[in-house]
């Protein structure tokens, strides 16, 4: 692949990155959230295997509601009319938001709660 090939791959990933914060209330949330976290964490000092399962969780949850993201422009490109297929395939990728959401909850559960309510 040559280097342009490579500079406009990373800008469309760039788009598609921008296009959700931009676009989804709930990214706006888990931005939120995930800095909630981050902040936490400094603060708190974890250890480095604890930043890595922050790091890995905050990632999931981005790339989860990004994934949403694209199966929803998706299903509405190709299925402009109510369809149960298409809500189906809608559901499913929002479940999977909320499943890694929920994840995300245990995860700062275990990181920050003996720490902050001792």
């Amino acid at each position: 692949m040559r280097q342009n090939s490579w500079i406009r791959a990373f800008k469309h990933a760039l788009d598609g990155i921008v296009h959700s914060f931009s676009s989804q209330r709930n990214m706006k949330v888990h931005v939120v959230a995930a800095m909630t976290a981050v902040a936490l964490a400094i603060y708190f000092r974890l250890p480095a295997m604890e930043w890595l399962l922050l790091v890995l969780t905050i990632a999931g949850v981005i790339a989860a509601e990004m994934f949403n993201t694209a199966v929803e422009a998706m299903v509405d490109l190709v299925s402009p009319h109510v369809h149960h297929l298409a809500k189906t395939a809608k559901d499913v990728a929002a479940g999977a938001v909320l499943i890694m959401a929920l994840a995300s909850l245990v995860v700062g559960y275990l990181l920050f709660f003996h720490r902050l309510f001792g």
